[in-house]
Formats: C-alpha cells, sequence, structure tokens
C-alpha cells in the first residue's frame, strides 16, 4: 500500500500572535508550548509512524532557510517546494496534489498546517490511517474536531450520514458564527474545521480542474516549470502568479460533493490567540502561566512571557502580557484574537517592529542591534560554524569588527586573514570583504557602523552561498 505523502504547509505571516510572532519570523518556527516550535512537533509526529512518506513542505522564499534551519535541529529529512508569491490554501494544495500525482498517479495526500497543536499525536496516526482509507474509495476528507466549547473564531463543519466507520458525509461547512449561533452549532454535534484534509492527488487534481480551471493550469505549470535552488524547489514565478488567490475550502471543499469529515478528539489548536497559548501552558494554582523572566502577584488566569526582561504583574485577572527585547503587548485575555488587528495599525504607521525583532535571522546565523543613533549602529553579530556571509561592499559606511568568541576569516580586498577573540579589524568604505567562521563553535562579533547611510539595503553583494545575489 502506498505511503501517505504529508504536505506541510508552512507560509503563513502568524500576526495574531505579535509580538512574538512577526512576519519574519512567524509563529509556526516559535516554542510556544514545549521547547519545539509546532512546524518540528508536526514533523516529530509524523516520523513515529512508518504509514508517512518522506514529507514536502509548502513554504516561501523568506522562510526557506528557517524551514531547512528547524528541519535540520530535529534531524528529519524533507523536500522543501516554494512559492514566489503567496496566493492562499487553494494553490498550495493544487500544488501538493501536482507534484503527488506526477510521482504516482494513486499518491494519497495529507494536508496539515504548522502552525497547529495536537495532543494525541498517536490519535492524529490513527485517524490519518482511516482517512487513507475512505481516500482511496474517493473522499476528500476533513478531519472535524469536537468542540469543547462554542468557539466563535473556527469555522464550522455540519457532519451527516455515516459512509462506512466513523467517516461520515459533510451537509456543509459553515464560516466563523457569532456567540449565540456558535453555542447552537454545539448543541447540534457541529465540528470545528481544522484545515486538514486526507485525499487522493488524482481526485483532487479533478476537482480542481472542475471548479477552479485557472488555479489547476496555473500551478501544473509552476510544477513542470520548476528550478532546483541549493536545497529547494521554487515553483516557476510567472505561472504561479496567475493562479487565483483562494483558500482551498472556497476553491473546492465547500463546493464538492465528495466531501467527507471524521470526528477527533486528538486535543487540537490552532494556537490562533494568546489566550489559547495560556490554556495549552503549564499553569499554576490560580492560573497563571510564566514563561521567562516573568513575576506575578495577586492576579489569576494570566500570561506572562517575558524574552530577558523582568516583567511583573500585579493584582490582575485575565490579563496577557507579552514582552519582548523591543516591544510589549498588553492585552484583556477575551480580546486578544484582536491582536491582528493592532499589527495593522503598526504597519500602517511603518513600525519596523511590526515586521521584524532586533534579532534577525539570516541562513549564515543572525544580527541584533544593540544600540544606534544618527552615524553609527553597533550590532552583535552570530555565524554559525561553517557559516559565510556574502563577498559585498558599501557605499556609504564603513565597519570596525571586534571579535569576542571563536575565530573569524576575514576576506578585506586581496588580503585573507584570521581574526581571534579579542582582535578586531577595520573596513573603510568601499571595500570589498566577507566574513567566514572556519571553526567549531558559534562566532560571535561586535560591528561598529558608521556613515551617512546605514540601511541594510546598502549591501552590494558580488558572491553569495546562498544564492541572494
Amino acid at each position: 500500500m502506498t505511503k501517505i505523502l504529508p504536505v506541510i504547509m508552512c507560509g503563513g505571516s502568524g500576526t495574531r500572535m505579535w509580538p512574538e510572532s512577526r512576519e519574519s519570523f512567524p509563529k509556526q518556527f516559535l516554542p510556544l508550548i514545549g521547547p519545539r516550535s509546532s512546524f518540528q512537533n508536526t514533523l516529530l509526529t509524523l516520523a513515529r509512524s512508518t504509514l508517512f512518506a518522506r514529507p514536502l513542505v509548502i513554504s516561501n522564499h523568506d522562510y526557506r532557510f528557517l524551514v531547512a534551519e528547524q528541519l535540520a535541529q530535529i534531524e528529519v529529512e524533507a523536500e522543501i517546494v516554494l512559492e514566489p508569491v503567496r496566493r492562499d490554501s487553494g494553490p498550495a494544495v493544487a500544488v501538493a496534489a501536482e507534484i503527488a500525482f506526477r510521482r504516482d498517479p494513486e499518491a494519497i495526500v495529507i494536508i496539515m498546517a504548522a502552525d497547529h497543536v495536537v495532543q494525541d499525536p498517536d490519535g492524529l496516526i490513527a485517524l490519518c490511517e482511516q482517512a487513507a482509507e475512505a481516500a482511496r474509495a474517493g473522499s476528500i476528507v476533513t478531519l472535524g474536531i469536537k468542540p469543547t466549547h462554542a468557539e466563535t473564531g473556527y469555522g464550522y463543519i455540519h457532519p451527516g450520514a455515516v459512509l462506512g466507520g466513523n467517516v461520515r458525509s459533510v451537509v456543509s461547512f459553515v464560516e466563523k458564527p457569532d456567540a449565540a449561533t456558535a453555542q447552537t452549532y454545539v448543541d447540534q454535534g457541529y465540528l470545528w474545521n481544522s484545515g486538514n484534509f486526507v485525499f487522493s492527488a488524482a481526485i483532487m487534481r479533478e476537482q480542481l480542474a472542475s471548479f477552479e480551471p485557472a488555479m489547476a493550469e496555473a500551478c501544473a505549470a509552476a510544477v513542470a516549470n520548476a528550478k532546483s535552488d541549493l536545497q529547494f524547489l521554487v515553483l516557476d514565478r510567472a505561472a504561479f502568479e496567475t493562479a487565483p488567490k483562494k483558500s482551498i475550502d472556497y476553491a473546492v471543499m465547500e463546493r464538492t460533493e465528495v466531501a467527507a469529515v471524521i470526528p477527533a478528539d486528538i486535543g487540537w489548536s490552532d494556537i490562533g490567540t494568546w489566550a489559547a497559548v495560556r490554556d495549552l501552558s503549564p499553569q499554576d494554582g490560580d492560573g497563571n502561566a510564566i514563561t521567562g523572566e516573568g513575576f506575578i502577584l495577586d492576579s489569576h488566569n494570566c500570561l506572562v512571557r517575558s524574552d530577558g526582561l523582568l516583567t511583573t504583574v500585579v493584582g490582575l485577572d485575565n490579563v496577557i502580557v507579552i514582552a519582548t527585547q523591543d516591544a510589549v503587548l498588553v492585552a484583556d485575555a477575551r480580546a486578544s484574537g484582536r491582536v491582528k488587528d493592532l499589527v495593522e495599525k503598526l504597519h500602517a504607521q511603518k513600525r519596523p517592529e511590526a515586521r521584524e525583532h532586533k534579532r534577525v535571522y539570516r541562513p549564515w546565523g543572525y544580527y541584533q542591534s544593540i544600540d544606534s543613533g544618527a552615524r553609527y549602529q553597533v550590532k552583535r553579530i552570530v555565524v554559525k560554524p561553517d557559516g559565510r556571509l556574502s563577498l559585498q561592499k558599501h557605499h556609504h559606511r564603513a565597519e570596525h569588527w571586534v571579535v569576542v568568541k571563536g575565530t573569524a576569516e576575514v576576506t578585506l580586498d586581496e588580503d585573507v586573514r584570521l581574526v581571534h577573540e579579542n582582535e578586531s579589524i577595520y573596513l573603510p568604505i568601499g571595500c570589498v570583504h566577507r566574513l567566514v567562521n572556519p571553526g567549531k563553535i558559534a562566532l560571535e562579533l561586535i560591528e561598529v557602523q558608521t556613515g551617512s547611510y546605514l540601511g541594510e539595503d546598502d549591501i552590494i553583494r558580488m558572491e553569495d552561498v546562498y544564492n541572494r545575489s
């Protein structure tokens, strides 16, 4: 029997979990529940069973190195497919079905989100096996979560007649309801729409060709003309950007006659709000959850998360406090779903905190802003072993590097030299330079930039092993 091809969709920006989650480092890569990210936990769940083939991860160009790094951290192999532009879940599913069908016309695919939590992974695996049997019989199967309360933030599924075993037909998919309607749905046995789908690649291609021919054609062409770039498969941009931007729910699931659902009770959450993180986190006797440098006094049902900044709460109930190095969020837990609206306002005001952290990750490591002024900027730079920055120059700034840990191999025009701990090197404006970590431990240095313009777009790359030139 053909193994199930797991497809992990990993391109969301996660703005509802700001300020920890930002466009440059979204929530699926953050350890919100436990020591690993939800992306990593999803892959580790799949690795528990021989039911699944080597995973396929669909992400976007901006997250390609984050995906690769997080896979390496948990020693899981996967194929990484990159979307050149964002087109919602419909085209992503179309791409997955096309790739799977080209490799095996009888392929069974499961679509999973990278930013969800499942507390019963063995239960999920058992449901996937049941869903695969129904998919081989011609159904497009979704996992419908048994509600624990009347949630207004989820879409619902109205299950119908039993098709066999635990599999039921779908009467209808319904949008996110108001509170009263949500309670009615729960009372009538409706299920939450988890966004997990299991299907035959052939059936999904047929359904897409019927309901969304332009999407199907665009995605087929994007796969046919895809190119390899390092360890990534990059979809053809000209073809993919013509695909209509539409969710798979609107494109197929709400229109097809072969939709089916399996009720699931697997401890699922899309961790879509900070209130959900609080509910899934270890709590003290007063219902408070603390991560990092937090302290709570005379408070109840609060969530405090702090990245190195002592964060204290006194005499509050049902409050969310998230402190990062450059932003603090304080919210009533009942309003935590409105964080996305707040981030939109920050974007409108062109606040850099809406998109990026002080620590900015690169394929070679990361840099973190420490201080800045009118004509200077100070950064901490960390380069992982064998990491190398591009061969580059700047038109407007000079740099001074001081090594504080490890050994740096520095190219300065025609000269290549080693710079050791407590040594420094000056890089004048216009010089061609590169930084490499030739050692076995992380290289850490302090960079002092001076000049009339210090923006990141004053980097002229002449050569780059990560193909960013």
